[in-house]
């Protein structure tokens, strides 16, 4: 087998991300590891008797198909010893031994990197922060990490594409089982991770694995809102253990998505209001890359409207040229605020659904350029991704 594949059979093998680095702190690459005698193993600290077990099967048959998956799915293949890997993420507990990228990864060692993070049952409140926060330190110079889950961490990901910055995605799946708009969007613009090969079968520690990755990848982490037992804790204190600068938005001290946020504060924690509040901790590593550009929120998206009528038949006539209804979005109020690129997809798509491929085809845009358009396009409710990749105007935008 060529180099690569050894560390496909390594990152692919049925045992804990712990016993793979303990096999790399050994032995130093993944072909050394794969050779070892017969019983070593065994031996190794962090491995335990029955993942030596599995490893002494030495099972290669899924390497070649998680190449041609990787080939597929348009996915990069970083490993622990390449020079795209990040250095950040070796001095953590058990870095991964391979990564696999989709979309450009930037230089994370020269990024000012903060994980945004929360619950998912956060408040109107906590959701709003966590955009604003995360569209401010883009603008400011910085960039996100998000886990893009339901909730604050979603909201972190929208505020930073609404500030056309850059945002990471760390996934706790393997890429293919991530089928939402913003990890499609991140594909574009940003980068989606996963130490997961193509075909892995998720469980359920990969979601509290994946917060080692995050927090790695960070110089810092803003906690907006979470209760005092939850996941988001458990995150911060991986960013703790790792040494990474903690901080954290206050609340309602009546609030129980405000309790954990509180407790931080208490022991420490770094009480913030803006993006600037986190990233002027981090001007002397970054000289001259950020900058205090105010407390501005993010975009405010548009009011839903009521739906006082049913829908109308559909006509030949475009949507975007129909008489104003008050289950439409007033596009012709609205038209004005949109730039060039947003307006020629909007008009593109004409019927009641529109494949992606057509709305290409007609405006004669980069597909990256459409891509982002209407992920930004969904994010302001005015358009709706339907099955397949098809869009229609959204007549109950919020």
């Amino acid at each position: 087998m060529a180099a690569l594949e050894y560390w496909i059979w390594l990152s692919a093998a049925n045992v804990s991300p712990r016993a793979k680095a303990a096999l790399i702190e050994h032995f130093g690459d993944a072909e050394a590891a794969y050779f070892a005698a017969k019983g070593v193993y065994a031996l190794i600290p962090g491995v335990t008797a029955q993942e030596a077990e599995r490893l002494e099967k030495r099972d290669r048959s899924m390497v070649n198909r998680i190449l041609g998956a990787c080939e597929e799915q348009h996915l990069q293949i970083l490993t622990y010893q390449d020079a795209g890997y990040p250095r950040r993420l070796k001095n953590i507990f058990a870095p991964p031994v391979v990564l696999y990228a989709r979309g450009k990864l930037p230089d994370v060692d020269a990024e000012a990197l903060i994980s945004v993070i929360g619950t998912r049952r956060a408040s109107y409140y906590g959701l709003k922060m966590g955009r604003d926060l995360a569209y401010q330190i883009c603008r400011d110079g910085g960039a996100v990490v998000s886990l893009l889950t339901n909730g604050v961490d979603a909201k972190a990901a929208e505020g930073a594409l609404l500030a056309e910055g850059r945002c990471i995605g760390v996934l706790g799946t393997a890429h293919e089982e991530e089928h939402g708009l913003l990890a499609q969007e991140l594909a574009v613009r940003g980068a989606l991770l996963s130490e997961y090969p193509p075909g892995t079968r998720s469980q359920r520690q990969f979601f509290r694995e994946r917060n080692r990755i995050a927090a790695g990848l960070s110089v810092g982490v803003v906690v907006v809102e979470a209760p005092a037992r939850s996941g988001t804790r458990l995150f911060a204190n991986e960013a703790l253990e790792q040494g990474k600068e903690l901080f954290a938005v206050p609340g309602n001290v009546d609030a129980e998505n405000c309790a954990g946020c509180l407790e931080l504060i208490k022991n420490g924690a770094k009480l913030v209001t803006c993006g600037w509040d986190v990233l002027e901790e981090f001007t002397g590593l970054f000289p001259g890359r950020l900058q205090d550009r105010g407390a501005e929120s993010a975009p405010v998206l548009p009011e839903k409207h009521k739906e006082e009528e049913p829908e109308p038949p559909v006509e030949e006539k475009k949507d975007v040229d129909k008489e104003k209804d008050g289950c439409y979005i007033d596009l012709r109020e609205q038209l004005s605020q949109l730039s060039g690129d947003e307006l020629a997809v909007v008009t593109a798509i004409e019927r009641e659904s529109t494949h992606v491929d057509d709305i290409i085809a007609k405006t004669g845009l980069p597909t990256a350029a459409v891509l982002r358009v209407l992920t930004l396009l969904s994010i302001k409710k005015y358009v709706k991704r339907n099955p397949g990749n098809f869009y229609s105007l959204n007549i109950t935008a919020k």
